[in-house]
């Protein structure tokens, strides 16, 4: 559940903090007071794009911070564990904006990106805002609104992951039957272009080795030279050498090792230098009996790597790349000389993907076959509690070709009217129909979410009097085993919430301000009264107010 939430320096709140409990909290205030900071402080949380009108005016940078408990989400502990972001039961988000609009986001201290707070928000919290109603018309969003409901929302991405998969399966059979028309002018381009390589039989350091050669070869004189001249100082010089040097210079220390004992390790380094030293001349010696002239063997290296360079050239590729580019010719010869046996291969492939395929979709299909009956059922009865009472509702799937969303279409289709024909839901609700329908598909389908927090925010527009009383008492359901937040305009639902926040905008001479308040008992009976209506708060308002709020504390 949402346990903390503050704001600094965001829009018109210069600092804000709010605690939110489990229940329903009911959230009011006078028109353009600023309610929906909490929805856009929210949203920005979890990975809504900054704006830089979101800092306040006159401040450099505005902060969010929320935090979760996750105690009763095992799902998002899941996925902070799998990121090695958790942090025991909390989760705190942090997000900030400046002033020219750049933002950064901040989970357990560390920081995310946008992209991360968007998928982890999924298991945190769900945001039903007044306008969500409008993405009802769309059948995407009715077909997600119904495998939420039957808890097939695993199985549909199962469904698209292996629809996804026979796609491609069918495509790369496609391609090789294609592939197939053209067998005979490639196989003939390969056999001229492999003659020559197979020829060549370039080996796969060959090319390094060579010109490792070819530079040893082409600088033999110099490289015997200079090999003859330290062998002739460190070991077998007239004068002189670095050998003699180091054994006089060790026979010196010796005897002075005689009169202070404290010289013996310098003995021991000095003859250590000479015994390395006399180890390098040898290995020089070894060398220089292994290195030649030889001109011969030098222009053969150099015509071979010539030949190299030039068959490169050629086939268009790196020196360094014609070996594998020989050996991929190979392949792709093997494979078209053997190009029957690979078309079997992808067709066989492709019956198995879409065997896999029929099988999620069938599954989906008959998850969504059987729940369907189930919501329409439930959204009905919530309609006729909210005055709707010869409202029908039904979902319709429909065979159509397969596709990643699985093997049928979803349609959700209404009527408002005894008598009158089910029409899809887009053709035939008013804008006050489809948000009370709206309305009871998410109460509905809330009740079968696993996020702890739900959001909404003025659902109840456009309805009133009893209805909105009904209104109150499905948030207050919800609110019976899901941690709800609503932001409201009716005095019947704002009556029946478990705690209550007023929204204020103060407004000085020279700035404005919104704070939140969470009212105590008796505000709380001012606010219901104010929203109630009338200019002036009558005793009579205020008793009306105090029995709507005993009333509903005690259903």
């Amino acid at each position: 559940m949402l346990t903390h939430l503050s704001l600094r320096h965001f829009a018109t709140v210069e600092q804000l903090t709010l605690e939110p409990k489990n229940g329903l909290t009911v959230i009011s205030g006078e028109t353009g007071a600023g309610k929906s900071i909490i929805i856009d402080a929210l949203g920005l949380a979890l990975g809504d794009r900054a704006d830089a009108a979101m800092v306040r005016a006159g401040t450099e940078r505005a902060e969010v911070e929320v935090t979760f408990d996750l105690a009763d989400c095992p799902a998002a502990r899941a996925w902070l564990a799998e990121r090695e972001l958790d942090e025991d039961d909390d989760c705190i988000i942090r997000r900030t904006i400046r002033a020219d609009g750049r933002s950064k986001a901040y989970l357990n201290g560390r920081p995310v990106t946008l992209s991360d707070l968007r998928e982890l928000s999924e298991q945190l919290i769900s945001i039903h805002s007044q306008h969500e109603h409008q993405a009802l018309l769309k059948t995407q969003a009715q077909r997600a609104l119904l495998d939420s409901f039957a808890g097939a929302t695993e199985l549909a991405g199962k469904t698209r992951s292996a629809f996804n998969a026979w796609r491609s399966a069918r495509r790369a059979h496609e391609e090789a039957l294609s592939r197939a028309n053209e067998q005979d002018e490639r196989q003939n381009l390969l056999r001229f272009q492999l003659e020559e390589l197979d020829a060549f039989d370039l080996g796969e350091e060959e090319l390094a080795q060579l010109e490792q050669e070819q530079k040893r070869l082409a600088n033999a004189d110099n490289l015997i030279r200079l090999c003859q001249q330290s062998v002739g100082l460190l070991y077998e010089g007239e004068d002189n050498t670095i050998t003699g040097l180091l054994g006089q210079v060790s026979h010196w220390v010796t005897d002075a090792s005689h009169e202070d004992g404290a010289l013996r390790e310098v003995m021991d380094t000095l003859e250590s230098a000479r015994i390395q030293v006399e180890t390098a001349a040898g290995d020089l010696r070894h060398y220089l009996d292994r290195l030649e002239l030889d001109p011969e063997r030098l222009a053969q290296v150099e015509d071979r790597l010539g030949q190299a360079y030039t068959l490169a050239r050629k086939h268009r590729v790196r020196p360094e790349e014609l070996y594998s580019h020989h050996q991929a010719l190979r392949a792709e010869a093997g494979t078209l000389d053997n190009l029957d046996d690979h078309l079997k291969g992808l067709e066989a492939a492709e019956k198995s993907a879409r065997a896999d395929f029929d099988k999620a979709a069938g599954a989906l299909s008959e998850r969504r076959r059987k729940k369907a009956k189930a919501l329409a059922k439930g959204v009905m009865d919530h309609l006729k509690a909210l005055g709707m009472k010869g409202a029908e509702l039904d979902i319709t799937l429909t065979d159509c070709e397969p596709s990643a969303d699985g093997a049928e279409q979803v349609e959700f289709l209404f009527t408002a009217n005894p008598g009158q024909p089910l029409r899809p839901l887009a053709k035939v609700a008013s804008g006050g129909e489809l948000s009370r329908v709206s309305l009871a598909i998410q109460v509905i389908c809330a009740q079968t979410l696993t996020v702890p927090a739900l959001v909404f925010d003025e659902v109840d527009v456009g309805v009133g009097g009893g209805v909105a009383e009904i209104v109150g008492r499905l948030l207050r359901q919800l609110g019976s085993h899901a941690q709800v937040l609503c932001i409201t305009h009716q005095p019947q639902v704002a009556s029946l919430g478990h705690h209550h926040w007023h929204v204020l905008k103060q407004q000085g001479k020279k700035d404005t301000r919104t704070e939140i308040i969470n009212l105590d008992e008796s505000r709380r009976v001012e606010e219901v009264a104010r929203m109630l209506g009338g200019v002036e708060i009558t005793d009579s308002t205020l008793t009306h107010a105090r029995e709507m709020l005993q009333r509903s504390q005690t259903n």
